[in-house]
């Protein structure tokens, strides 16, 4: 009962969160006078990619390898083929050219980076593949540079910031922001709690809970936040929340925790990976235009039920 009060508490503020959350990044990006796709990129991303960050590196230090990486693996295919798909179906998803040219091919390098760092049977012929502290550190160096990037981006694309009355004010604006982050960290918390409590009664294995249910429980935010974001129209903070917090989940997450503790890489990790890499090629394919349309949201649904299937069955 108690795991299911925890599940019922955490989809409430996760809802709750995620709504104020886009009403006050989205009124602090028209007053600063930034683009929303920048806020989507940096504050909502990094917000809601908190219980992935708190999940892994946490699991990284006790020595959880399957969940410190599976749960940023299955958090990435999740956001990409689950939450960009919904969101398309709901209303086509406009791609901003921003993340086009610089955000979806970094996304892209960064699980083939991660591929690369786990070969260490093949290049080193060492014993097992590992992401090591000096490789850690790697990732967290393209993670500053995406950071730079983006900075850069926002500084030489700034619009004349909007201060009509319909855009809230500068204390409303950070207490709907902070209650926001608030409530979508915790009832993200909450929501993964209660469902590992319930899978572990079922006896499910470790690898299939890292990779589905903690994965989709720490993804819910970025579900909720993106799923809100697309109802009010505001695709770029729905696609900028996707795509930076798949970049901040590879980049900083797994750096962090391959800094903190060295990380093995299994066979199975690799197929996921390549699973993420080829969605993630798929997406950039679809969004070329420069919008995803409901056909392509079916298609990535459809690719995503596909992949469960098959951890399932593995």
């Amino acid at each position: 009962m108690i795991s299911v009060l925890y599940l019922v508490l955490g989809f409430v503020l996760l809802v709750k969160g995620a709504d104020f959350f886009v009403d006050g990044s989205s009124a602090i990006a028209k007053r600063l006078g930034i683009p929303s796709l920048i806020i989507g990129l940096t504050i909502v991303a990094f917000g809601t990619s908190a219980p992935e960050a708190a999940v892994s590196i946490t699991a990284s230090l006790t020595g959880q390898n399957e969940i410190a990486v599976g749960n940023v693996i299955g958090s990435n295919i999740f956001n990409l083929l689950f939450i960009v798909g919904l969101c398309a179906m709901i209303r086509p998803l406009s791609v901003h050219k921003s993340i086009l040219n610089r955000d979806f091919p970094l996304s892209i390098l960064g699980a083939g980076v991660l591929v690369i760092c786990g070969l260490d049977v093949f290049f080193n012929e060492g014993s097992v593949n590992v992401v090591s502290r000096v490789e850690g550190l790697l990732l967290l160096c393209f993670f500053i540079v995406f950071i730079y990037a983006t900075s850069m981006a926002a500084l030489s694309d700034k619009q004349a910031a909007e201060t009509g009355t319909d855009v809230l004010s500068w204390p409303k604006s950070f207490l709907y922001l902070g209650s926001g982050l608030i409530g979508v960290v915790a009832g993200g918390q909450l929501v993964v709690s209660g469902a590992s409590d319930l899978a572990l009664m079922l006896g499910l294995g470790k690898d299939l809970i890292a990779l589905t249910i903690v994965a989709i429980g720490t993804s819910l935010p970025e579900l909720v936040t993106s799923f809100v974001a697309t109802r009010k129209g505001e695709s770029d903070i729905a696609m900028g929340n996707v795509i930076g917090s798949n970049v901040f989940n590879i980049f900083f997450i797994l750096g962090m925790s391959a800094t903190v503790a060295p990380l093995t890489i299994t066979n199975n990790t690799f197929i996921d990976l390549g699973v993420l890499i080829a969605g993630s090629i798929i997406a950039f394919i679809f969004s070329r235009k420069g919008t995803i349309n409901k056909n392509s949201g079916i298609v990535m649904l459809l690719m995503y039920a596909a992949y469960t299937a098959y951890l399932i069955m593995r």
